[in-house]
């Protein structure tokens, strides 16, 4: 009988582990990992069997798949709410069995357990995914390998394909000396493969051993061919990534305070890890950089109260310094990193800083706050307050008793990153390796830009900071057009010379097949459950449901709350949100943003932060966009639809930005409620920046933007997504939703608002009318007279339409159905007075006294 420890990938007593198959495929520097496991228990009894497998944090849990007597499970990733209700209705019947994912150091490890009778045989299968990361000039793959029982088929295979070609490949020995050799390499100019096959006898600890060898990190490492400083930029399938990795620069002076927890909690092994880190990188600065040194405990001290220059004495003097330091007392954070900030801060004051220079803080620290200013969102506040956007704080949070969490948010939202350190005979290395990352910038204020129009969905493309040895990567869609390539284009300040080929790239397509608010962190929050559930994968906001083909047994991979950690929020900010079916785009040819519902045609209605409400009508049959704005007053109720056909109207009214330092003339108005009511049913829906209201003769009922919820009575239902839209559907016919826009509270003139949008799908009566419903019956409309106009980058024409000769400007409007925070734009014809002549009579006539009041005056 083995007894397997915690960490073993297959749990339980006499059990027979028959093989043990990890593969990975890496294509353009993202990988996809399998782990499978045949497992038999041949004790003599039922047992319950585990399968434990440990995984990067920043991968993602995709699917995960057993067969247990002859019964398969399939995972699907659901929302986490949803999962364990589901989960608990089948616990609740006695059928099902738990799978959980817990954290473990810098890997999370996914746990598995299922009860299984004796002679049976179970296979484990598990699949993740997760991007390579450029580290030191390498990326990094690293495998866990645990399988804690000798296997009779045992092997691990690593593909790499790399379209423009494998740089090097290596394999360094870090499962020990006893598998020195054993990992075999084969590579051409695109691929490389990489097989560890032990057999049983190298698998033993010794000769007549019946315990495995085999348990620690199996690591990869590897890097590409980089024939351009403008970096790779690949295109596959309507989507696009940009790999940025220029080489050849001259490293840029550094201006580094190291701030050093010295307190008592820091004394023994990590205090003298810390120190000899310290000598190592003090050693590399150089007569270019400049630097100064605080430590502290319940006190504060400043080894030098300005920056030094990085000279031989200077650094001797330092070190000496270090070398003498002794642990005890408190954890004043908050001082000691202010002391930073004002270092730097009288330095550039001083004119001392070389305006090409990096400026930045180094925070070691294995604590939370005891002395001082301890509560964690002043510090931040304080510290942030402090910074310079050109200066850059790095945390090392030391152990597991600092809060990792708040160092991780201290360093992202003032542009650095935090990384953990642990407690252990290689501290000092880990610290001398993260050092290595950020000692070497390269780069400042990177932008990777690409021409309007031609991408959407784009993720981070702006960079504080580009480092020697990283890469920068930026991904999106390809938006469809007449064109045959794919431009970007790279800029980047305090560069004594930038080379040419560093500023553009051209990729051809004919060759090619953290949250520094509660209201941010919510928005995010949303946008990463729409993303993990639309493209099922694991995180900490979804649970993986793994449910029998019968759908009559059911388990549960759950991600708990790390209690020191908290939510790991990543940036993920511009990916397709939960929208109706009906609401998503379908791409045309020339700007791919115009939205198509079966065969007919989407007028949308949306709002800038800063423009007078502005409506976009798409006309089909003439094949082009209209725009107007309507100039009105706050308070203003405009009718949008107003059928009494079918009974339904569509009200929005107005509000005024804010008046601080604006001329009453230059107010710019939104649309702050917009109510939807049904007269058959006798039922209004009020949207509000602040709350949805459902009312009808008897009741009203209130619902906040702060929950998801589905609300049906007689033919109305209202669908809300948290922080994020309401839909409002009128007996399966009429459509209607609204986004909401929230803005920053302290900005000094915008205010929250909805956008609204609304389906030509919708089934109205002929006697639909509205600033929108007229366009039911879309207009006969002649464009001629194409010519220069006053502004150079815009054409003028005449339009015929209705009667009317109107002069037309071809310009552009904002669509924020894709991104809410800049929107998309839209090119089209601009009629000029809010849109006399294109719509029936003058705007004035649409302007309705109450919310549920339709059109009275024929227009």
């Amino acid at each position: 009988t083995v007894t397997t420890g915690p960490t073993e990938a297959v749990q339980g007593d006499d059990i027979t582990v028959e093989s043990y198959r990890v593969e990975s495929r890496i294509t353009s520097r993202f990988c996809h990992t399998t782990f499978k496991s045949f497992v038999v228990n041949s004790g003599p009894n039922a047992q319950s069997i585990g399968f434990h497998v440990q995984i990067p944090k920043r991968a993602f849990i995709t699917n995960f798949t057993m067969n247990v007597n002859g019964v398969t499970f399939v995972g699907s990733v659901k929302e986490k709410t949803v999962a364990r209700n589901l989960y608990a209705q089948a616990r609740a019947r006695g059928k099902a069995a738990g799978i959980v994912r817990a954290n473990s150091q810098d890997m999370e490890t996914f746990k598995a357990e299922v009860h299984v009778p004796s002679g049976n045989r179970i296979e484990f299968e598990l699949h993740y995914q997760e991007m390579m990361y450029r580290k030191l000039g390498l990326y990094e793959h690293t495998l866990h390998l645990q399988p804690g029982r000798l296997v009779p088929r045992f092997q691990l295979d690593v593909y790499i394909y790399e379209p423009n070609g494998i740089a090097s490949v290596e394999v360094p020995n870090t499962l020990g000396e006893h598998f020195t050799g054993l990992a075999q390499v084969t590579s051409n100019k695109h691929k490389a493969h990489v097989v560890f096959k032990p057999s049983l006898k190298q698998q033993r600890k010794c000769d007549n051993c019946t315990t495995s060898a085999l348990s620690g990190i199996f690591t990869v490492k590897y890097d590409v061919i980089r024939e351009s400083a403008a970096g790779e930029l690949h295109v596959s399938d309507g989507h696009f990534v940009h790999f940025f990795a220029p080489t050849n620069l001259s490293p840029l002076p550094k201006n580094i305070v190291f701030v050093i927890d010295v307190s008592g909690s820091m004394w023994g092994v990590k205090m003298k890890q810390t120190v000899e880190a310290m000598q190592a990188i003090l050693d590399d600065l150089t007569m270019d950089d400049y630097f100064s040194i605080i430590d502290f405990n319940h006190n504060v001290r400043c080894w030098s109260d300005e920056l030094v220059q990085g000279s031989t004495i200077q650094v001797a003097e330092a070190k000496k310094y270090i070398q003498d330091i002794k642990p005890n007392g408190g954890t004043n954070i908050n001082e000691a990193l202010l002391r930073a900030g004002q270092i730097l801060h009288k330095a550039a004051n001083q004119g001392m800083l070389n305006s090409r220079s990096v400026s930045m803080i180094i925070l070691v620290s294995d604590g939370d706050p005891t002395v001082g200013e301890i509560k964690l969102s002043a510090i931040q506040k304080n510290v942030k307050k402090i910074m310079r956007e050109d200066f850059s704080l790095f945390s090392l949070g030391i152990g597991f008793d600092v809060d990792y969490d708040f160092l991780e948010r201290i360093a992202t939202e003032n542009r650095g990153v935090a990384q953990r350190i642990y407690a252990n005979k290689d501290a000092s290395e880990q610290l001398r390796r993260f050092y290595s990352q950020v000692s070497s910038p390269l780069l400042r204020k990177i932008t990777v830009l690409f021409p309007e129009g031609s991408v959407s969905d784009v993720t981070q493309n702006s960079f504080d900071k580009y480092f020697s040895g990283s890469e920068l990567v930026v991904a999106g869609k390809v938006l469809p057009s007449d064109g045959t390539s794919l431009n970007s284009f790279i800029t980047a300040s305090s560069v004594s010379r930038t080379p040419e080929r560093l500023r553009s790239h051209t990729h051809s397509l004919a060759h090619t097949s953290q949250a520094p608010t509660a209201s941010r962190k919510r928005k995010i929050t949303q946008r990463i459950l729409n993303l993990a559930v639309e493209h099922q994968f694991v995180t900490p906001l979804t649970a993986l449901l793994v449910e029998s083909e019968e759908a009559n047994e059911k388990l549960l991979a759950d991600s708990p709350k790390d209690p020191r950690k908290g939510f790991r929020i990543n940036h993920m900010e511009q990916h397709s949100k939960h929208l109706p079916i009906w609401f998503h785009c379908h791409s045309v040819i020339y700007l791919g943003q115009l939205c198509h519902y079966s065969n007919s045609f989407l007028w949308v209605f949306c709002l800038t932060v800063d423009n007078d409400p502005h409506f976009i009508i798409h006309l089909p049959k003439n094949n082009m966009d209209v725009c107007f704005n309507i100039d009105s007053k706050p308070g203003h109720i405009l009718n949008l639809v107003s059928d009494p056909g079918t009974g339904v109207v569509v009200n929005g009214q107005l509000v005024g930005s804010k008046r601080v330092g604006v001329e009453k003339e230059n107010v710019k108005t939104y649309f702050g409620t917009i109510s939807v009511f049904s007269k058959l049913d006798g039922i209004m829906v009020t949207v509000s920046t602040d709350r949805i209201q459902l009312t009808d003769s008897k009741h009203n009922h209130s619902f906040s933007w702060g929950a998801t919820a589905d609300i049906t009575q007689d033919r109305v239902k209202v669908s809300i997504v948290k922080d994020s839209q309401v839909t409002v559907t009128v007996d399966e016919k009429i459509r209607v939703m609204m986004l909401l826009h929230r803005v920053w509270k302290k900005h000094p003139t915008s205010v929250d608002f909805l956008g609204l949008y609304i389906p030509n799908s919708n089934q109205y009566s002929s006697k639909a009318h509205g600033l929108i419903g007229q366009f039911g019956q879309e207009p006969e409309v002649r464009v001629y007279n194409l010519h220069q106009g006053a502004d150079p980058l815009k054409k003028e024409a005449t339009m015929e339409v209705k009667g009317n000769k109107l002069a037309v400007t071809r310009g552009w409007q904002k669509d924020y159905r894709r991104d809410k925070k800049r929107g998309s734009d839209i090119f089209c014809w601009f009629i000029h007075n809010s849109g006399k002549g294109f719509i029936d009579g003058h705007y004035t006539t649409y302007i309705v006294p109450r919310l549920d009041s339709f059109l009275q005056r024929p227009l």
